[in-house]
């Protein structure tokens, strides 16, 4: 649920200053910059392990890929464009890990995908972006590698993991925003971007890392299919 509210920060008009070819970018940078500053404080086991290098690449391409979707398109198809994981994410899981995939898992999924995939051929009808679908999918197969890289590493200290995340995507970020023109943004910008990282990226991830010891990989992100449902909701409510 606090995964939902991205759109609610990403179609606010607080950041209108910046241009719309570089405005991903910039949320990106700062929520994840200061998802860094809340965290680092509160890690306990800081550790390596090589499935730690696919997951800090996905991780930042998911951030930038989902954040330009949201500035160049509706806020709904970005969301559900990334939705298609659980479907990535049941491949990766077989494929890959080797997890066992049950019926019911599999009867899941595909009722999640028709669902999602209905919502998408309604959005595309009406007139959809290329640009802002491509980066949607590209959104949806980078998450599902961040989600298996997460299951594979649930031992690992889960403040940890989502500090590294961040982390990268911030420097892996940083070279676009160092470049980008200079634009006056207001200070209560900043305080929107500090909550945008605490309340809809350092918490949520956390807590989805925890759950992920318990939860198997398709399970777990069909589960998470609560925030594209409520993402268009919070827009609407919001901003119209």
């Amino acid at each position: 649920m606090l995964w939902s509210t991205s759109g609610f920060f990403a179609k606010a008009p607080w950041f209108d200053a910046w241009p719309e070819d570089t405005r991903g970018v910039m949320l990106g940078f700062w929520r994840s910059g200061f998802a860094v500053l809340v965290l680092i404080p509160l890690i306990r086991r800081p550790t390596w392990q090589w499935p730690m290098l696919p997951m800090l690449v996905c991780f930042p391409l998911m951030v930038w890929s989902f954040m330009s979707a949201m500035v160049h398109g509706s806020a709904a198809n970005a969301i559900w464009l990334q939705y298609l994981a659980p479907g990535w994410v049941l491949l990766g899981g077989v494929l890959l890990m080797r997890e066992p995939v049950t019926a019911a898992d599999v009867r899941m999924i595909l009722f999640c995908l028709s669902g999602v995939l209905l919502i998408l051929t309604m959005e595309m009808w009406s007139g959809s972006a290329l640009w802002a679908t491509s980066l949607g999918i590209i959104s949806g197969i980078s998450f599902a590698g961040v989600v298996l890289a997460m299951r594979r590493l649930r031992d690992v200290d889960a403040v940890w993991l989502i500090t590294l995340n961040h982390g990268s995507t911030a420097l892996l970020l940083f070279p676009w925003v160092w470049g980008a023109p200079s634009v006056d943004v207001p200070v209560t910008s900043f305080v929107a971007l500090g909550l945008f990282g605490i309340f809809q990226m350092s918490i949520p991830y956390v807590l989805f890392a925890r759950g992920l010891r318990s939860t198997p990989s398709p399970e777990a992100s069909v589960l998470s299919l609560i925030e594209p449902v409520l993402v268009p909701i919070w827009v609407y409510v919001a901003w119209r």
